[in-house]
């Protein structure tokens, strides 16, 4: 039987690595749907072309290449806040939510991570999660992540970005930011990979046993 499990929440919330981690454990494929936009984005910056040109960002999403997702230049910072940006187009929203779609039609499932998967994308799922911390955990997690990557940034101008995009993303007129109404909220504020991990499966197998 084929199990969907929808995860949404802000960034760096630990949403990616929670997915990957259930996606590993049940044998499903996963897709990080912030990797379509951030690829989109990508596309308008590599070609010189303004991220406020809607028309050109619709046209990069309706040709979007799936081996563009690998390119390690999406993770870079400068590329959340782009595909923040072109992410608020109702067309480019439109043009990938077939891709997402049909990649959740996988006959064995499948683990999609993002901010409308519960809401938009797969508002049958089977398990819905909504991961959260506060803002300033977040921004300690992505100050280390990107510390690690050896990119330069402080810790103050990394929460600002976050607090900035959590209010683009949560006040958009397209799919914004929020939980689903039957989706359970996770708050990782306090807990490390693995205990999230650990209370994330325990969700998803009360779930299972609901309907089984």
């Amino acid at each position: 039987m084929p199990l969907v499990i929808a995860i949404d929440g802000p960034a760096a919330s630990g949403k990616g690595t929670l997915a990957r981690k259930l996606a590993d454990h049940y044998g499903l494929p996963h897709l990080d749907t912030g990797l379509l936009y951030r690829a989109v984005a990508f596309a308008l910056v590599e070609a010189g072309i303004d991220l406020g040109d809607h028309a050109a960002a619709t046209r990069a999403a309706e040709t979007l290449d799936s081996a563009s997702l690998s390119d390690p230049r999406l993770r870079d910072r400068a590329m959340g806040e782009a595909a923040s940006r072109v992410s608020s187009v109702p067309e480019v929203r439109a043009a990938l939510l077939a891709w997402q779609r049909r990649f959740a039609s996988d006959p064995s499932g499948a683990v999609l991570d993002g901010r409308d998967i519960g809401t938009v994308v797969c508002p049958a799922a089977d398990v819905k999660l909504f991961i959260t911390a506060s803002a300033l955990e977040r921004a300690r997690r992505r100050h280390r992540e990107l510390a690690g990557r050896g990119e330069a940034a402080t810790l103050e101008g990394i929460l600002a970005d976050i607090e900035a995009r959590d209010a683009r993303d949560s006040s958009r007129s397209a799919a914004p930011l929020k939980m689903a109404d039957d989706a359970v909220q996770l708050d990782t504020t306090e807990l490390d990979a693995a205990a999230a991990f650990a209370q994330a499966r325990a969700i998803i197998e009360r779930a299972r046993l609901a309907v089984g």
